[in-house]
């Protein structure tokens, strides 16, 4: 089996955690309602899903309610003045990214998250090391569960995806990954609702912790 070349992430509830900014975004909302704010522990499941989970559990919306696109409108807004106040880096991640590095291994980013958010958000974290590519949602004609954006990073990349691994806290990223030819770990440390069990994803492997990865990663190659 090819040896390890790249490493594909998911961004929020994978390499980045997300949810304090955007829980605190659709607390803002509720706020300024005169409702009163939600704990981040009821928030932070649905924080992979971004505007359509939030304001399913904030506000009870669903895409076809005719509030619906207003309102995303307003929690997209809000979240992007306040992007990266409180988002940082899983623990054990800035280590993984410069163990990869070192390695000689190159990393890129695939999320569904829209570009206008993706890029400063990336900006403002200050990453040990730069991603060799980043692909957001709208980066290309369809979003993960399909292949599309998985297979663009890795062409820009140039690697291959039989050397390659997609890591992500998601169904969908499992989904991407394997149609693409990947190899897949789902994060369990991620994004999880209830019910939403990352042993039914199909992965190759479960990490639990961030802290696991840098290791994992470094055994990859015997593991397989």
């Amino acid at each position: 089996m090819p040896e390890l070349a790249a490493v594909l992430f998911d961004l929020d509830g994978t390499l980045v955690d997300t949810a304090p900014d955007l829980g605190a975004a659709a607390n803002r909302m509720r706020t300024d309602r005169g409702l009163s704010a939600l704990p981040l522990e009821i928030l932070r499941p649905v924080a992979s899903q971004g505007a359509q989970g939030l304001l399913r559990v904030a506000f009870h919306l669903q895409p076809e309610d005719p509030d619906f696109a207003p309102m995303r409108a307003e929690f997209l807004e809000i979240y992007a003045a306040h992007i990266c106040e409180q988002s940082t880096l899983f623990p054990g991640m800035a280590e993984t990214l410069t163990s990869l590095s070192a390695h000689g291994v190159v990393w890129g980013i695939v999320t569904n998250k829209p570009g206008f958010l993706t890029l400063p958000l990336l900006s403002a974290l200050k990453l040990p090391v730069p991603p060799g590519a980043v692909v957001s949602g709208d980066s290309t004609a369809r979003a993960k569960p399909d292949p599309l954006p998985i297979t663009h990073a890795l062409a820009k990349l140039g690697i291959s995806a039989a050397q390659s691994l997609m890591i992500g806290d998601d169904p969908r990223d499992m989904a991407a990954g394997k149609a693409a030819g990947t190899r897949c770990w789902a994060a369990a440390w991620g994004y999880l609702e209830a019910g939403n069990d990352p042993r039914h994803w199909g992965a190759d492997q479960i990490i639990q912790r961030s802290e696991q990865l840098e290791f994992a990663l470094l055994h990859f190659n015997t593991a397989q």
